[in-house]
C-alpha cells in the first residue's frame, strides 16, 4: 500500500481497473500476492535487459563484456567436501613407494589426529588420450575426455576449514558470510540469455544441501535478483521451481480480481512518483517469474531426450542416475540460455576421513560418468566452444594418514579442471611435491582461478565491481589478493 496516504485514492482505486491492465501487472501481483511466488525470493528480478550494449543493475552500468570472448555460459559441478588428488588425478610413485613410512617433513592438518604415516594410493594411473594425461584408474569416463581438459594439479586455498573454504572458493573471501557468489558476479557482468528463464540455476541433491547451504549461490550484497535459483532436480514432474504455480485453492477470477487491483495500485503509484524508475524494472522482472510457469517445465522435460542421451549420462544405472539426472538438466538450461549453472552434491561426500580408498571410490563411480557425459555431449551439440565445465572441490586431501586409512583435509595443493569455454584442452598444468602435499610449480591461487573464469567470458576481474559501503568491491580484490589471469590455462 506504499504512496497511498488518502482514503479517497483507494475509493478512486476500486473504480479505475481495467482488465486489460491484467497482463501488464501479472508480474507484479506474482511479487506481492499472498499466492504465487510468496516465499521465494530467488525468483524476484530475474530479469535483465541490455541497452546499448550495457546492463542495468540498480545504480550501476556494466559494460557487456569488457572484450570478446569465446565463453558465454558456465556449468560449476561442485564436489563438496575435497577430492583425493593423489587417488583421482595426481600420480605420486613415491607416496605409494613410501607407504606406512613417516612424512619426510610437517604436514598442516585440521585434526591433530590425523597425521600419521604416508598413505599410499592404491589405484593405478593411466595415460589417457592422445595428450597422454596420467589419469587414476577410478575415473574411466573422466580419463576419456582428457584431450578436452585443463587439469591444474597445483591450487591452493586459504583455509582447511570446510566453511571457510567454500566461502573462499565461491566468494573470493575468507571470513565474509554478505559476498558475492562467482555465479551472481557472471550474471551480473553479463546479463541474460533467456528472457524465460533466470540467469543463474542451481541443481542441489534432492537429499540435502551442501554446507553452507544457500550462501554457495548467495548474491551477497549485490541485487538478490542475481542469486541463484534452485530448480528441484528430485520430483520435477510436479514442482520442478517452488512456488512458482498458481495455489490450486486460487481460482481463476480471484487471480484476476488481485492482479486488476494491483494493476491499479502500480499505476497510480507510477503516477505519483514518476521518478521512481525502480517500479517499472520490478515489473519487467516479475514478468519472467509469470513467463517461468511455462518455460521451466518445457526446460526441465527429460522425456524429450533420447533414450541413447539418457544412457549416456547413466540415467539407467541406480548409482549415476541422480548426479546422471542433474548433469542432464544442467544442458539443457545452457542450451535454453541460462547464463550460470551450478550442481551440488549433498553435505560432503568427498570428505574421506576414514576409509578413503573405498569412499573415494564409492563417490567416483556415482559421479564420473555423467561428468564425462556432460562434456561429450555438449561437444557434439556445438556447446563446449561456448560454455565453461567446472569441476572443482575447496581443497584436497593429505598424503599422510587419518586413523590409519582416511585423509584429512589439505589446502596446500590439490586438483580441479576445466573443459571448454576456450580453456586448453589436453593440458596439465602445475606441480606438487613428491606426495602431492604442496604445489611447488605455477601455483594457481582460488583467487587466480576466479580472475581467469572471468577472462574467459570477456570480463576484466579488476574492473567488474560494484559500490559497496563507501569502497569499489570486485570478485578478487586485487589489492589484497594479487590476483592474476593464468593465460597458460587459455588456448
Amino acid at each position: 500500500m506504499s504512496g497511498f496516504s488518502r482514503p479517497s485514492e483507494l475509493g478512486l482505486l476500486r473504480n479505475s481497473v481495467s482488465s486489460s491492465a491484467v497482463d501488464a501487472c501479472r508480474r507484479t501481483f506474482l511479487a506481492r500476492s499472498a499466492g504465487g511466488l510468496v516465499g521465494s525470493l530467488a525468483l524476484t528480478s530475474l530479469l535483465q535487459r541490455s541497452r546499448a550494449g550495457e546492463v542495468l543493475a540498480g545504480d550501476s552500468v556494466v559494460p557487456l563484456p569488457h572484450f570478446e570472448s569465446r565463453a558465454k555460459q558456465v556449468i560449476c559441478l561442485f564436489q563438496n567436501g575435497g577430492p583425493s588428488q593423489m587417488d583421482l588425478f595426481d600420480p605420486k610413485p613415491k607416496l605409494t613407494a613410501m607407504n606406512g613410512k613417516p612424512f619426510p617433513g610437517k604436514v598442516e592438518t585440521l585434526s591433530p589426529s590425523a597425521s600419521g604415516n604416508l598413505l599410499g594410493s592404491p589405484f593405478s594411473f593411466r595415460p589417457s588420450g592422445q595428450c597422454g594425461m596420467e589419469l587414476s584408474e577410478i575415473i574411466p569416463h573422466i580419463a576419456g575426455i582428457a584431450d578436452e581438459i585443463t587439469l591444474v594439479r597445483s591450487m591452493s586455498t586459504e583455509s582447511v576449514c570446510h566453511e571457510a573454504a567454500l566461502r573462499i572458493a565461491h566468494s573470493g573471501h575468507l571470513t565474509a558470510t554478505d559476498r558475492p557468489s562467482l555465479g551472481a558476479w557472471a550474471v551480473y557482468g553479463l546479463g541474460t540469455l533467456n528472457e524465460n528463464l533466470p540467469e543463474f540455476v542451481v541443481l542441489p541433491d534432492p537429499g540435502g544441501l551442501p554446507i553452507n547451504g544457500t550462501l554457495n549461490w548467495s548474491s551477497g550484497w549485490l541485487p538478490a535478483r542475481y542469486q541463484g535459483t534452485p530448480f528441484n532436480a528430485g520430483e520435477l514432474a510436479e514442482a520442478p521451481v517452488l512456488n512458482l504455480a498458481t495455489p490450486q485453492r486460487v481460482s481463476a477470477a480471484a487471480r484476476r480480481r488481485q492482479l486488476d487491483l494491483v494493476a491499479a495500485m502500480n499505476r497510480l503509484h507510477a503516477q505519483k512518483y514518476p521518478e521512481n524508475t525502480d517500479l517499472e524494472a520490478r515489473i519487467r522482472n516479475f514478468e519472467t517469474a509469470a513467463r517461468m510457469q511455462t518455460a521451466v517445465p518445457q526446460a526441465v522435460d527429460l522425456a524429450a531426450e533420447t533414450e541413447a542421451t539418457q544412457r549416456l549420462y547413466g540415467l539407467d544405472k541406480p548409482e549415476t542416475r541422480p548426479y546422471g539426472t542433474r548433469c542432464l538438466l544442467a544442458r539443457r538450461l545452457i542450451e535454453q540460455g541460462v547464463r550460470f549453472v551450478g550442481v551440488y552434491l549433498q553435505s560432503q561426500p568427498w570428505d574421506t576421513h576414514a576409509d578413503n580408498a573405498n569412499a573415494t571410490k564409492k563417490v567416483a563411480d556415482q559421479l564420473d560418468q555423467p561428468s564425462a557425459a556432460l562434456v561429450r555431449d555438449l561437444k557434439q551439440r556445438g556447446l563446449l566452444e561456448s560454455t565453461i565445465v567446472l569441476w572443482i572441490g575447496e581443497f584436497g586431501r593429505t598424503p599422510v594418514s587419518q586413523g590409519g586409512n582416511g585423509r584429512d583435509h589439505s589446502r596446500r595443493g590439490f586438483s580441479i579442471w576445466v573443459a571448454g569455454g576456450g580453456f586448453k584442452g589436453g593440458y596439465a598444468h602445475g606441480k606438487t611435491d613428491d606426495f602431492a602435499y604442496e604445489s611447488i610449480e605455477n601455483v594457481v591461487t582460488m583467487h587466480d582461478l576466479h580472475a581467469t573464469l572471468l577472462s574467459a567470458l570477456g570480463l576484466e576481474h579488476e574492473q567488474l565491481s560494484w559500490e559497496h559501503g563507501g569502497r569499489k568491491e570486485t570478485l578478487t580484490d586485487p589489492a589484497l589478493t594479487r590476483a592474476r589471469v593464468v593465460d597458460e590455462l587459455l588456448a
